[in-house]
C-alpha cells in the first residue's frame, strides 16, 4: 500500500495513493467526493455524453483500498452522489455492491451539497461527524480547527524536470486537511485558485497522489 504517513495535530494519518485518508489507530478510511452517478447526471440534463463507467471504477478502487486497509469505520466526505436523482438511478449491480462495501463496518455519508439529504442507502447519514476531535464535515469552516473536509477537489501544480506536473492532492495546515475528490471524472481547483488558497495557512503542506505520493509546500 501506496501512501504518505504524516501528523495532523498530534494524530498518526496516512495519505493513500489513491487520495483515501487513513487513520489506523482508529481503523478509519475517509474518501470525498465520489461524484457516483455523474455521467447519468449529465445525460438526464443534457449536458453531454460521458462514458458510463465511472461508477464501476470508482467503485473497483474504493474495494481496493477497502481489501488493503480492513477498516472498521469508512468517512464518505460527501458528494457521494452526483445529485439525489443520481443515487436513486444506480444500477442494482452497483448498489449491491456498496450494500457488500458496507458489510461488518461503521459507514458514515456526510452530507454534500449535490447530496444535501438521506439517500435510499445503509449507513448513518450525518451532516457532519467528530471522532478524538477531528471532525469532519463536506466544506470547510474557515473558523474550525481539527477539521477534515473535502469539496474543492484540490489539485496542486509543480514543476519536476522541466515540465509541469498537476496531480489531485490533499491540502495541509495545522488546523484542516482538505482531501481531493476520489471519484472518476471529477475536476479540481488548483492550489493558489481562491477559495483553497485563502482557507489554507502560510504554513500549508500539498501531498501530490499517485503512484508515489509526493510532500510539497502548497504552491500559491
Amino acid at each position: 500500500m501506496n501512501g504518505l504517513n504524516f501528523t495532523f495535530r498530534g494524530t498518526p494519518l496516512t495519505a493513500l495513493e489513491s487520495g483515501a485518508l487513513w487513520w489506523p489507530e482508529q481503523r478509519l478510511l475517509s474518501v470525498s467526493d465520489l461524484h457516483l452517478g455523474k455521467s447519468e447526471r449529465y445525460a438526464r440534463l443534457g449536458r453531454g455524453t460521458l462514458p458510463p463507467y465511472e461508477t464501476q471504477d470508482t467503485l473497483i478502487r474504493l474495494t481496493e483500498d477497502l481489501e488493503r486497509t480492513q477498516p472498521s469505520v469508512v468517512i464518505c466526505l460527501g458528494d457521494s452522489f452526483d445529485d439525489t436523482a443520481a443515487a436513486h438511478a444506480l444500477d442494482e449491480e452497483h448498489r449491491l455492491w456498496i450494500a457488500k462495501l458496507q458489510a461488518g463496518r461503521q459507514w458514515y455519508w456526510i452530507e454534500g451539497n449535490h447530496d444535501p439529504g438521506p439517500v435510499e442507502m445503509s449507513g448513518s447519514h450525518v451532516a457532519e461527524l467528530t471522532l478524538e476531535g477531528l471532525t469532519f464535515r463536506h466544506i470547510a469552516d474557515p473558523d474550525a480547527t481539527g477539521e477534515v473536509s473535502g469539496h474543492y477537489h484540490p489539485k496542486a501544480r509543480i514543476r519536476m524536470r522541466g515540465r509541469t506536473l498537476t496531480r489531485p492532492a490533499f491540502l495541509v495546515d495545522d488546523r484542516r486537511i482538505i482531501q481531493p475528490a476520489y471519484g472518476t471524472y471529477t475536476g479540481g481547483l488548483r492550489s493558489e485558485d481562491a477559495p483553497v488558497c485563502d482557507l489554507m495557512g502560510r504554513d500549508s503542506r500539498a501531498i501530490l497522489v499517485g503512484s508515489t505520493p509526493c510532500l510539497v509546500p502548497m504552491p500559491r
